[in-house]
């Protein structure tokens, strides 16, 4: 789950991290009543998405006065921001922040993050912040620095040293930066976040480390231990989909393909969107319907499909476990007689009570087509939608 800028600033300050006095609003009166308050010789004035390279889109602003703050912040809420991130069809800035302006002196770059293969804590360094680290990466890899600390209720004086060296900091300056390392640490496990990252994170002329943009990602998984982070979702950030998806306890990620695809299984899901891949064409969803998917649920998760404007066809690839195949096939038809399908339908079914699977599907008077097994399908699906 993603948070806006703000939030995670507050988050961070929670923990001891320094970060520039802001505030935030949904609309502009309220944002300039409390922009007053802010004790600053400039504003800074930026859009808050769930997305990186704002400020290329022109979401992000420097203004010298009030007057250009109401200005600014007029043009700005309501407008639909495109960059990297957010794909053609941009997002639309619902809510503003203003905060502080800051006299900077150096940028930095600092991420923290699950690093799996390794099950360590993963910090990424670099004296090139400001910048997209992905564009560093490929430069000026001896710019970026990687340390790996082992889980533990604390970071150490020597871990932290190791992940800001190469910032080439003054003794002062050294000792801020190793306790915002601290701070970061102490945020990303108390928090069961995913990942952390300060681009970018400053030396000012004051010599002050400060955290001046961040953007937090946390585990689903575990936000049923923090119902305090919950409440910080953004419906208006999430595709519509996706949330439907989210009641009805469906894996869906929306894509840009053609073919929508139904799977039990996570490993079987991924697959099965390789190989629609490998003839050719591009899968419109993940969408794992899990285990023990119930006929209510394979029902909403082909209503979640169908309403995908992009699908031409169906793949129903299902592998009977705990899942059985009659149920999958008992969904599929309950769902028909509410939606009108008029895509192709491919169905591929294997394991426990198949038999008796296919034989629902035979018997609904669906216009079908029956696969043998994964190839199999892939290359109908492919061949039907052509």
């Amino acid at each position: 789950m993603n948070i806006h800028e703000h939030q995670a600033k507050k988050i961070l300050k929670k923990y001891g991290a320094v970060v520039p006095e802001g505030v935030f609003a949904f609309t502009v009166d309220e944002l300039i009543e409390k922009a007053k308050l802010l004790k600053t010789e400039k504003f800074v004035l930026k859009a808050q998405i769930h997305a990186g390279g704002r400020g290329k889109a022109g979401g992000v602003k420097i203004l010298n006065t009030i007057e250009e703050l109401t200005s600014a912040a007029k043009i700005l809420l309501g407008k639909t921001l495109i960059t990297h991130q957010t794909g053609p069809e941009g997002r639309e800035v619902k809510r503003l922040y203003v905060e502080e302006s800051s006299n900077i002196d150096k940028e930095f770059y600092l991420s923290c993050l699950v690093d799996r293969a390794s099950s360590k804590i993963a910090f990424i360094s670099s004296d090139q912040g400001g910048m997209d680290i992905e564009e560093v990466a490929n430069n000026t890899p001896e710019k970026i620095i990687t340390t790996k600390i082992d889980i533990a209720d604390e970071i150490s004086n020597e871990d932290c040293e190791k992940i800001i060296k190469i910032y080439n900091l003054t003794d002062d300056a050294k000792k801020q930066a190793i306790l915002l390392i601290k701070s970061v640490y102490n945020m990303f496990i108390g928090t069961d976040a995913n990942m952390v990252e300060v681009n970018p994170l400053i030396l000012t002329k004051e010599k002050k480390i400060i955290c001046l943009d961040a953007k937090v990602n946390f585990d689903s998984n575990a936000l049923f231990k923090h119902p305090e982070i919950i409440e910080l979702r953004d419906l208006n950030e999430e595709d519509p989909t996706e949330i439907e998806a989210s009641k009805h306890d469906l894996a869906y990620i929306k894509l840009d393909g053609s073919i929508g695809c139904m799977v039990n299984g996570a490993g079987l899901a991924m697959a099965t969107m390789d190989i629609i891949k490998l003839y050719g064409k591009e899968p419109a969803n993940f969408l794992d319907v899990g285990g023990g998917a119930s006929k209510e649920k394979v029902s909403a998760a082909l209503k979640i499909i169908l309403s995908d404007k992009n699908v031409k066809g169906i793949l129903i690839n299902i592998f009977g476990g705990i899942m059985r195949c009659d149920v999958l096939a008992q969904g599929v038809v309950d769902a028909a007689k509410e939606i009108n399908i008029s895509v192709p339908l491919v169905v591929r079914l294997a394991g426990t009570n198949f038999k008796e699977g296919k034989k629902i599907l035979d018997n609904s008077g669906l216009k079908l087509i029956s696969a043998e097994n994964l190839d199999d399908a892939a290359q109908k699906i492919v061949e039907a939608i052509e």
